[in-house]
């Protein structure tokens, strides 16, 4: 195959061939599937529902709840789909949809987190400034920077990708349409036209690094200097929901991407794959209503709505 215009279609990665292995997959992914569906509409529902919860913090958490949704329904469908109809098959343009929309909401998603370290930041060294520095205004502004950042990532990686010749065949080693997987089927000469892409990638990545580590370490030299215990605590109980979100999502990306290529090997590129791009998502809502008082009375006080309106029909 010279190139990619010479095939319609992709050969994924199966997770097995066996059968009843394949139904266990559809299981178990049909499971965290729904488990995130759950947890992020049930977040979305409270914020949108709850006067309460109309804040800066709980305005960017719903849009994190919203690229979650996003983010795991663009891989994990097919995927036990596949494996429900025992095919490794997805077309081209849908492996273009598929690298397009996960990349763009992934980026979006790590931008939003930058934002919430900011706000984190503003709420905690700044509280006497917040009501000016994270207005309603500035909430919806950083919020669609976020999804823009993420958009113009996507629209230039994808483009850059498949405009690229692939002259490796056509076979996928990953259960989904992967970046990395894909540039492997590239011809040798035509991967440095990827490279310049994938420095401006690090660059942000770095970026927004430095920033969220920066803003945690003013975060932490200011929390430590609270003289009250109770008032040290609520600080951190206010930031290490956040903290843990990143910290999983930074470390799995991190591991998929940066882990030595002597160690690399498709049993260990399909594990690491769902820890970062299906994990997260299911996690992610657990992680926020955990210590989080508020959202639990948001979401026990829309559980008993629900129950009175259906009894009382």
């Amino acid at each position: 195959m010279s190139n990619s215009s010479s095939f319609n279609e992709f050969l994924l990665l199966p997770f097995a061939d066996m059968r009843e292995m394949q139904l266990l997959h559809f299981s178990l992914f049909l499971g965290i599937y729904l488990a995130a569906l759950l947890g992020n509409g049930l977040i979305i529902t409270a914020v949108a529902c709850d006067h309460r919860l109309h804040t800066p913090m709980y305005f960017f958490l719903l849009n994190l709840s919203l690229l979650d949704l996003g983010s795991i329904s663009t891989t994990v469908p097919k995927s036990m789909a596949n494996s429900l109809r025992d095919t490794r098959a997805i077309s081209y343009s849908g492996c273009a949809a598929q690298v397009f929309l996960f990349l763009f909401l992934v980026a979006a998603e790590y931008s939003l987190l930058t934002v919430m370290a900011y706000d984190r930041y503003v709420a905690i060294c700044r509280p006497l400034h917040y009501g000016t520095l994270l207005g309603s205004r500035a909430c919806v502004k950083m919020a669609a920077a976020a999804w823009g950042t993420g958009f113009l990532y996507a629209l230039l990686h994808t483009a850059n990708t498949f405009s690229i010749p692939l002259c490796q065949g056509n076979v996928v080693e990953q259960f989904f349409c992967e970046i990395a997987q894909l540039l492997k089927l590239s011809c040798s000469d035509s991967y440095l036209r990827e490279a310049g892409v994938i420095v401006a990638s690090l660059c942000l990545v770095f970026g927004c690094f430095v920033f969220i580590v920066l803003s945690y370490v003013q975060i932490f030299t200011v929390v430590l200097r609270i003289p009250s215990e109770q008032g040290r605590h609520k600080a951190f109980s206010m930031c290490l929901p956040h903290l843990a979100v990143v910290s999983l999502f930074v470390s799995t990306g991190m591991f998929a991407y940066l882990k030595p290529p002597s160690i690399s090997s498709p049993a260990l590129d399909l594990v690491v794959a769902v820890l970062y791009a299906v994990v997260p998502p299911a996690v992610n809502p657990l992680i926020y209503s955990l210590r989080n008082k508020e959202l639990k009375d948001a979401l026990r006080k829309l559980f008993n709505n629900t129950v009175f309106q259906h009894l009382s029909q």
